[in-house]
């Protein structure tokens, strides 16, 4: 596509005159002059679950072969990496997958990664997005490692839908008890997210916005979007934000707020008439990616500077060969420096077949 930015083109070099020069400090900004302050790990390439929209089971049945073992980053590994963005500037950490419950031990990691600090000693954001299928036995002990947040995804309450948009006839019910065991573990406000697909689970919107308002959830709606190539996307079974927000504020009155930090993705509102907060991720119809601040770290430790990335930068290799700290911070700061991202800003006819990373490999 004629004027495509660089970053959608895998075969576009890197510029020269954007070489850092050797001993350089301070926040690293990009081509678009965004900062690193998001990482996104993902601990894990397996989920439990066959999302519709993410992992659709008839793609990714028993013989889908995942990461062996060996070429999953340890903890120890991400401990590390974690650490030297951090020193970058990163202040929020979210552990991600896959579905992440499922790596053993998690709640190991997240007491590594808890102790980490900014560079004025104060505590990291971390917080975890999960299918809630296992926070009944686990929300306890994520809580007591130094767990800050939990988001969970739930696409619908009616048991049929949610069945149908797992993927494995998984109940809700279970999920509910998840978010309930998270709740008693002290974990509140949860964040839950639903994406939002027409003709799938678009009644399940106010359903939803009643329950979470009542239980005093934070609700986000995510407008189905082209992540990857496995899951059918198709622009008509996108239902936009404004329509979302039209049909819960006819019925339950919604006033905007405003973002909680620069970079924030979801548009903001509270209800008119009493507490409670709504918001909703409008990648399709609304792109946000000119104040994008998130990086991912994939299970096999690749860093990627987009959700709608092609190919992420190997960190494994340098880290498991003996690299220094400065010769991380060096790849990390290089690849964040060239960066000009903005896929979704770009979208159109021309970019809908062009290869990209599938969403349980980097994190939603």
């Amino acid at each position: 596509m004629a004027g495509m930015n660089p970053s959608l083109d895998p075969a576009a070099p890197l510029a020269a005159d954007r070489a850092e020069p050797a001993g350089a400090t301070g926040p690293v900004l990009d081509r678009l002059g965004r900062r690193l302050h998001d990482l996104r790990i993902s601990v894990t390439d397996r989920c439990n679950f066959r999302c519709t929209y993410c992992m659709p089971r008839e793609i990714y049945g028993r013989d889908f072969a995942f990461l062996p073992r060996s070429e999953v980053l340890s903890f120890e590994e991400i401990e590390r990496l974690a650490r030297v963005f951090v020193a970058e500037g990163v202040e929020k950490l979210r552990v991600t997958g896959g579905e992440p419950l499922v790596r053993r031990d998690l709640p190991d990691l997240i007491a590594m990664l808890a102790a980490l600090r900014r560079a004025d000693g104060g505590p990291l954001d971390l917080t975890l997005t999960t299918n809630g299928s296992a926070l009944r036995p686990l929300a306890g002990l994520l809580r007591d490692a130094g767990l800050g947040r939990i988001t969970v995804s739930l696409d619908s309450l009616d048991d049929a839908t949610f069945r149908a948009m797992n993927g494995i006839d998984y109940p809700v019910a279970r999920v509910l008890d998840g978010i309930a065991a998270a709740t008693e573990s002290g974990f509140g406000p949860l964040k839950i997210n639903m994406v939002v697909r027409r003709g799938i689970n678009e009644t399940s919107i106010l359903p939803m916005a009643r329950w979470a308002r009542r239980e005093g959830h934070i609700l986000r709606f995510i407008e189905y979007m082209d992540v990857g190539h496995s899951n059918g996307w198709r622009l008509d079974e996108v239902v936009p934000a404004s329509e979302i927000v039209g049909l819960i504020h006819a019925e339950l009155g919604l006033e905007p707020l405003p973002p909680n930090y620069t970079g924030e993705v979801a548009d903001r509102w509270c209800y008119r008439d009493g507490d409670g907060e709504v918001g909703v991720i409008a990648s399709v119809s609304q792109p946000f990616c000119s104040s994008c601040t998130r990086a991912r770290l994939s299970a096999e430790g690749k860093l990627y500077t987009c959700l709608f990335a092609l190919d992420g930068t190997d960190l494994r290799g340098p880290l498991r060969d003996g690299a220094a700290d400065a010769e991380l911070t060096a790849a990390i700061r290089a690849v964040w420096r060239v960066r000009a991202d903005r896929y979704s800003e770009l979208r159109s006819e021309a970019t809908a077949n062009r290869p990209r990373i599938e969403m349980f490999a980097i994190g939603g």
